[in-house]
């Protein structure tokens, strides 16, 4: 199982990458990541990029919809080139809200939506690849345009694409159209075993999937730190984001494998009240027996040792969730301690 860093910091500023993207490539490490929430991934991944030269570079995730899958092409195929081919591309959907409320773009169908986007992006790489016309005609998009002058070299095989899914037609997707699954943090092992696993692999069995078998990139919950201050405000933060997650309709089914659909409806009441304490309010409702389905609990050396227990059969990749695992120092802690659990063959660690 390999172990990726993410590329945050407290500030989350782009002038913290360059040192941040050295170190974890010079104490080992397998990969940086960024997720979309304060910035753009690629902006990110493009100067870590820059100032290393193995580490693996993953989106995780970048929000497809908010995109075209021509504008994601050329932004794919830029870091791909630049980086010696080490971009992993994870895609992700968003919810309804965000597509339609916060970028002010369509929303219908993700899960067909995202499969297309994914086959309209291969085949434009395709055509730059090969010098073949561009011809992909779909139901939400459409790339019939293409000529020399717009046409970027590639110096590079295409990135491979990873997905993000909880429910069955997404995660079936991505077993259809993906070189692997990113796993949601709002995920349980129970879930991931009896409901994504088979999913994705009915998805593999469909034809037309992709062989081999698909990459799995875990990124569960951690509580830690060193003292009872640090361990309570991460459980207190890893609580408010489980609520957060529990508040959204998307992730019902993950809620009502646990018997647990009430607390979804009552997370998702409380999200919609003008209350400003509202959040607080939610993450109260997450108790201890709840807490430990979605996260593992200890110091670093016990997280990341529970961590490996839960998903190191299942997982080919590790990112460090960084919402309790609060400073960067705390994140390579953690990470050093779950490559310990599993060492590589030629003495490396992963």
């Amino acid at each position: 199982m390999k172990v990726v860093l993410p590329l945050s910091s407290p500030t989350g500023a782009l002038a913290d990458v360059p040192d941040m993207a050295r170190e974890a490539e010079a104490s080992g490490f397998d990969g940086v990541s960024f997720s979309e929430v304060v910035s753009d991934p690629i902006l990110h991944l493009t100067i870590a990029a820059g100032v290393t030269t193995r580490v693996d570079l993953l989106t995780n995730i970048v929000v497809a919809f908010a995109r075209t899958p021509m504008t994601l092409a050329v932004q794919g195929r830029a870091l791909q080139d630049y980086s010696g081919g080490r971009l992993s591309l994870g895609l992700g959907s968003q919810i309804k809200p965000h597509i339609e409320k916060r970028f002010s773009m369509p929303w219908s169908a993700p899960a067909p939506r995202m499969a297309e986007f994914v086959s309209a992006m291969r085949a434009i790489w395709e055509s730059w690849a090969t010098g073949e016309k561009l011809d992909f005609r779909g139901d939400f998009y459409t790339h019939t345009l293409m000529t020399p002058m717009f046409t970027p070299p590639s110096e590079q095989p295409a990135p491979e694409v990873l997905l993000a899914a909880v429910g069955e037609k997404m995660t079936e997707t991505v077993g259809r159209v993906a070189d692997g699954i990113l796993l949601h943090p709002f995920t349980t092992d129970r879930y991931v075993r009896e409901v994504t696993l088979p999913a994705l692999e009915r998805g593999r069995r469909a034809p037309g999937a992709p062989g081999g078998d698909p990459e799995i990139i875990a990124s569960g919950f951690v509580v830690t730190g060193h003292t009872e201050e640090e361990l309570a405000a991460s459980k207190t933060a890893v609580r408010r984001q489980i609520a957060f997650y529990g508040s959204t309709p998307a992730y019902r089914p993950v809620l009502d494998l646990h018997g647990l659909g009430d607390l979804g409806d009552e997370l998702n009441r409380l999200s919609k009240a003008p209350d400003d304490n509202k959040w607080a309010t939610m993450g109260a409702l997450i108790d201890d027996e709840i807490l430990g389905l979605f996260a593992v609990e200890g110091g670093p050396a016990e997280a990341a040792k529970a961590l490996y227990e839960r998903s190191g059969d299942v997982a080919t990749r590790y990112t460090i969730n960084n919402v309790g695992v609060r400073t960067p120092e705390l994140q390579r802690e953690v990470a050093k301690f779950l490559q310990a659990n599993h060492p590589h063959t030629d003495g490396r660690s992963s």
